[in-house]
């Protein structure tokens, strides 16, 4: 029988801030998005509180007074570097590993003695945690659904302590699947649970024995793979290389709305830089380039406007350089006076490696590419060792408008020497 674990980190954001400051373990906290404005990580007292995710901070800013509510910005430096070195820990492990975002990973358990391993899971979750900080739950199932909802339980259940694996006994996986909500099983979600609901299936193991007739006409062919790993068929296969991307995007909304281009082509053309970073590191080239920007949808009380401008490189290319005048062109094309822009973004597209490129006669010759990767790798590594901005395209001042708000950050403590800890005697 075939066996993946998925281990899954608790309240991941909120674990990395505890990791690196103790006194807000037993506190509600919360980490909110881009500009301070949502829940996007609860601790488990903040969720006691009734503060849903997504919650905006507004209707919860009562509760740092009233419940000594911690609200932290987003630290995304922080939560990817500590995403790694969970996945490194994890990769000790087991013979192939499956990042699937960044807190969540699947195991694959071939060659795994056939055996009760709910042993080997409490070994990860205490090494993990020795080793990282970061508390995890492990749960494992013969289908990527099954262990999904092993997880979901083993985090739950006290019983289970963080730990549960379904196939050490057949009878747990019935048991588990009759505890188990529709609404809560992998990949069914809101829309497919109202219709679960509407013919009497409410709970995972309702819908595994659901017709599958039935089944596909709900929910399409994707409910039909899903109601197949619920009955322990592996539909979902393990991923260790997953494939390229095929676009990447850098965006954000403003701190404050802009109104003039000025700071619009700044934002823009670090946006673009910091795309073209993206795909050089992932060893990509861009076919094509979008650039877009929009008004506060939230106010009405001002006009609403989106600029949205396309190019076609002539080859492909991941040069900063030809980026930035691409989505600085795009955006003097698209540009309306007038309006208060409080989100920009420039998206990349057509990405492919470039031995996947078709040569042909006015494909520029490897020697004359060389000096421009050598620059683009020159700017890479300066930023990789001092930081990133180091060495850059244009000065832009710390206080712009269009910076994201994050007035609570904590420093990046494992991404730059500034804010390395000191341990004082």
């Amino acid at each position: 029988m075939a066996r993946l674990a998925l281990v899954d980190c608790n309240n991941f954001y909120v674990s990395c801030e505890r990791t690196f400051n103790p006194s807000l373990e037993g506190k509600p906290v919360v980490v909110l998005s881009n500009n301070d404005g949502c829940a996007v990580a609860r601790s488990n007292e903040a969720k006691a509180l009734g503060i849903a995710m997504g919650e905006p901070m507004f209707k919860i800013r009562h509760l740092v007074d009233e419940a000594e509510l911690v609200a932290l910005s987003s630290n995304y430096a922080l939560y990817g570097d500590m995403s790694a070195r969970v996945m490194n820990v994890l990769a000790t492990f087991a013979p192939s590993i499956e990042v699937y975002s960044i807190d969540e990973s699947f195991l694959d358990l071939d060659g795994m003695p056939q055996a009760d391993l709910t042993d080997w899971a409490r070994q990860i979750r205490a090494t993990v945690r020795q080793w990282t900080g970061i508390p995890v739950s492990v749960g494992i199932g013969p289908t990527k659904t099954l262990a999904k909802l092993a997880n979901r339980l083993a985090k739950k259940s006290p019983k289970a302590d963080g730990a549960l694996d379904l196939t050490a006994n057949p009878a747990w996986v019935e048991t588990a699947l009759k505890r188990t909500e529709v609404g809560d099983v992998w990949g069914i979600g809101r829309q497919y649970a109202g219709h679960c609901h509407v013919a009497g299936i409410h709970s995972a193991y309702d819908l595994a024995l659901a017709n599958d007739g039935w089944v596909k006409k709900a929910m399409g062919a994707v409910g039909l793979r899903t109601v197949m790993e619920l009955r322990g068929i592996a539909v979902h296969t393990m991923e260790d290389e997953p494939a390229d991307k095929q676009t990447t995007c850098c965006s954000r909304s403003f701190g404050d709305s802009v109104t003039g281009f000025d700071p619009l082509h700044d934002a823009v053309v670090t946006f673009a830089a910091r795309a073209s970073e993206k795909i050089r590191k992932q060893g990509l080239v861009a076919g094509a380039l979008q650039v877009f920007a929009h008004t506060d949808r939230f106010r009405q009380d001002q006009p609403q406007h989106t600029l949205s401008s396309m190019a076609r490189f002539q080859h492909p290319t991941s040069d900063a350089r030809i980026i930035i005048g691409a989505a600085i062109s795009g955006l003097e094309r698209a540009w309306k006076d007038g309006f208060a822009w409080k989100k920009a973004g420039v998206l990349l597209l057509d990405l492919v490696r470039p031995e996947d490129i078709p040569r042909d006669l006015f494909s520029p010759a490897p020697a004359q590419n060389a000096k421009p990767k050598a620059l683009m790798a020159a700017m890479d590594a300066v930023n990789a060792k001092m930081g990133r901005g180091a060495v850059g395209f244009g000065m832009v001042k710390p206080e712009a408008p269009w910076r994201m708000r994050q007035d609570s950050k904590t420093p990046s403590y494992t991404t730059s020497w500034d804010d390395i800890p000191v341990v004082r005697a």
